[in-house]
This record gives structure tokens, C-alpha cells and sequence, in this order.
């Protein structure tokens, strides 16, 4: 049986595509610039006809689509009918920079590959397991309810991936094994997985809670919104693309990619300074948190651009935890080694590289596969 499966990622202006075969890469690349003058298609039907025309999709058993945000209804992935479709299409108030992009890469994979099964793979899904104490604010219920305030967690592909990779890596079974997962690119967030299922996670009812990000604030006073909207007479459009946009590293230093960042530590440079001690901060208070909502940890993990390339963030977000059977050998993290931590340490701290695009493939394929 076939087991060709195409990953789209398809954003406002760009599709993103990896074609596998099982575990290997046959095709992938990048379609950008749509819509726009002088970019690579003029939609995302051109998008796509470009993908199929440069790529041998013969034998393709489905087309896994990544779709930001799932709700509260969706916990796993679903094979995209009508129904389904009108349901991701309810969900753009919740997402509306991601999911109508999401949908476009749908709508047009079916017209095109009408015999193959198109399949939603949601980033939220992996967080359904978080109990209902940690996925509930305390605000009106009624508000809450009616308007679908909640924790719904993001990144949930990668914290997936990496909770079993980190468990296969430590021989164990990751149905036994419990993990803090540290997903640190641009976007961050940190997630409590206990036996393979998210039982905590940073991020919210968007991406923009939780841990510090190159232009996202994380984790702020609800207050600082009302401030500037009636203090400094800023719109609430102004104040949304002033969190989402213009803070994180880049309110802080001008910087949204860490690397300059910590070139401008390097050389003194106090703004600098600050926003590195304040990211690393903020990772060491989740790390702290989800210690005791798991209550036992087998491994701390970091993953991503950031969490698999940058040492230094490694070992400061991880300093002075040594009584907590937290450690970072010093030369097993500046070699990337996968263990960084001492030999025998209670807790394991490993650097595990992510790949949301193959665990999208695995889950879309086991889906359309007979039970």
C-alpha cells in the first residue's frame, strides 16, 4: 500500500509543500509572493497547479493541511468534507490571519486531487487533552461560552513530535515517559506532556501568550490594554499590532531575530542584555510551573530555531535549577550533543530537532489508513 502523502502549509501568501514517502523526502519547496506583482503564482489555485506541474504526485494516498487553529471541537485530525470545511470556516474569528490561508489550500486540493483524501491536521489538537482547570480563565462563564474564551495551546504538531522523539531517545516507552517540551523559534511556547498527552501548554486562545517571541509579548497584565487604550488614546488596531508586532525582542532591542540579539549582548549593549535576561527568564518560570503540574519530569527538551541552536539561551533558561535535578553540561551543550545534560542527572535535558512537516505526513496518513 502507498504511503505518499503531500504536506501543505499554505499561508496568506506562500505555500509551503514537502512531498513523503513514509519517512522520506521525495519534493519539497516553497510558492511565494502570491497574489502579489512579480511572485510566483497569481493564486492559490496557481499555487498549486505550480506543485503539481514540478511535482510526481502519482500514488498519493493524502494531502495533509496544516490548520492553525481547531477550536474546542476538533482533537484530531479530520478528513476535510463539506461539513468539516463550513466548520474551519466558522473558527476564522478565532484565527484570522491563519485559517482562512488553511482553507484556500483546501478548497483548491480538492477541486484539483479530487480522489485523494484531504486531511486537517490542527495545530490546537494535541492540546484537547488539557484538563478543563487548565484551559479555563476566570472570567464571566457566560462571556466565556458564548464567545469560545479558552486555552486552546498552539505548536501542538511539534510538541507532539518532540515529546516522542525525546522519550525514544531516553529508551522509553512515551506512553510512561513525561516531558517539558521547549519550542523556541520566533513563535515559542512550552508544553507539559505526561504519557504522550499536552496536559499544559503557554500559549492561549492565539499565539500571543506565554513565553517572549521576536515580536510577540507573551505573557502580559489584561490592564496594559486598558491603560493604552484610555491613557494614551491608542486604538484597540493599534494596540493589537503593537503586542503582536512591534514587542517580544523587537519592542525591547529593534531585534525580532535572537541572534542579533545575542551578537549585541556580546558586545555590552544593556537593551540587549535585558531582553536576553527577560526570554530567559520567562522559560526558566514555565520550566518551574510545569515541574509541578507534571509532579515527575523524565526530560526538559528544546526544540526549534532558537531551542536547537543557541547554547547560551539553553544554559541560562536552565541555571540555578541544580537542586531540582537540572543540569546543562557545558560541553555536551556547546558540541549540540542530543543529551546535554551530566551523566546520570535526574532529569534529562536534551536538544531534539522538530519536524512538523513529517509528523503532519504520519498523521494524516494514519488517518486515512482502516483502523
Amino acid at each position: 500500500m502507498s504511503s505518499r502523502v503531500l504536506v501543505l502549509n499554505s499561508g496568506s501568501s506562500s505555500v509551503k509543500y514537502r512531498l513523503f514517502d513514509g519517512a522520506g523526502t521525495l519534493a519539497k519547496g516553497l510558492v511565494e509572493r502570491i497574489g502579489e506583482a512579480g511572485g510566483d503564482a497569481t493564486d492559490h489555485r496557481a499555487a498549486l497547479q505550480r506543485i503539481m506541474a514540478e511535482t510526481d504526485l502519482s500514488g498519493l494516498v493524502a494531502v495533509g493541511h496544516r490548520v492553525v487553529h481547531g477550536g474546542a471541537e476538533f482533537a484530531e485530525p479530520t478528513v476535510v468534507d463539506d461539513v468539516v470545511a463550513a466548520r474551519i470556516e466558522a473558527l476564522i474569528p478565532l484565527a484570522p490571519l491563519h485559517n482562512p490561508a488553511a482553507l484556500s489550500g483546501i478548497e483548491v486540493a480538492r477541486k484539483l486531487l479530487p480522489d485523494v483524501s484531504q486531511v486537517a491536521v490542527f495545530d490546537t489538537a494535541f492540546h484537547a487533552t488539557i484538563p478543563a482547570d487548565g484551559v479555563t480563565w476566570a472570567i464571566d462563564a457566560g462571556l466565556a461560552e458564548r464567545w469560545q474564551i479558552r486555552r486552546y495551546g498552539f505548536h501542538g504538531t511539534s510538541h507532539a513530535y518532540v515529546s516522542r522523539r525525546t522519550a525514544e531517545l531516553l529508551g522509553k516507552d512515551p506512553a510512561e515517559t513525561n516531558v517539558i517540551t521547549l519550542h523556541l523559534g520566533n513563535g515559542a511556547s512550552a508544553c507539559a506532556v505526561r504519557g504522550g498527552r499536552s496536559v499544559a501548554t503557554s500559549m492561549g486562545m492565539s499565539p500571543q501568550g506565554g513565553l517572549v517571541m521576536g515580536t510577540r509579548s507573551g505573557d502580559i497584565d489584561p490592564t496594559v490594554v486598558f491603560h493604552l487604550h484610555r491613557v494614551a488614546g491608542m486604538s484597540l488596531d493599534e494596540i493589537e499590532t503593537s503586542l503582536t508586532r512591534r514587542a517580544g525582542l523587537q519592542g525591547l532591542t529593534g531585534e525580532n531575530d535572537l541572534r542579533a540579539v545575542l551578537d549585541r549582548r556580546a558586545a555590552g549593549d544593556p537593551a540587549a542584555t535585558l531582553a536576553f535576561d527577560v526570554y530567559c527568564r520567562r522559560i526558566r518560570e514555565y520550566v518551574g510551573a510545569y515541574l509541578a503540574v507534571l509532579g515527575r519530569t523524565d526530560a526538559i527538551v528544546f526544540t526549534a530555531g532558537v531551542g536547537e541552536n543557541a547554547p547560551l539561551v539553553r544554559a541560562t533558561a536552565l541555571a540555578g535549577l541544580e537542586s531540582l535535578g537540572i543540569a546543562v553540561d557545558p560541553d555536551r551543550n556547546a558540541r549540540r550533543d542530543q543529551i546535554i545534560s551530566p551523566d546520570g542527572s535526574p532529569i534529562a535535558v536534551c536538544v531534539v530537532p522538530t519536524d512538523e512537516e513529517l509528523e503532519i505526513a504520519r498523521q494524516a496518513l494514519a488517518t486515512t489508513q482502516p483502523r
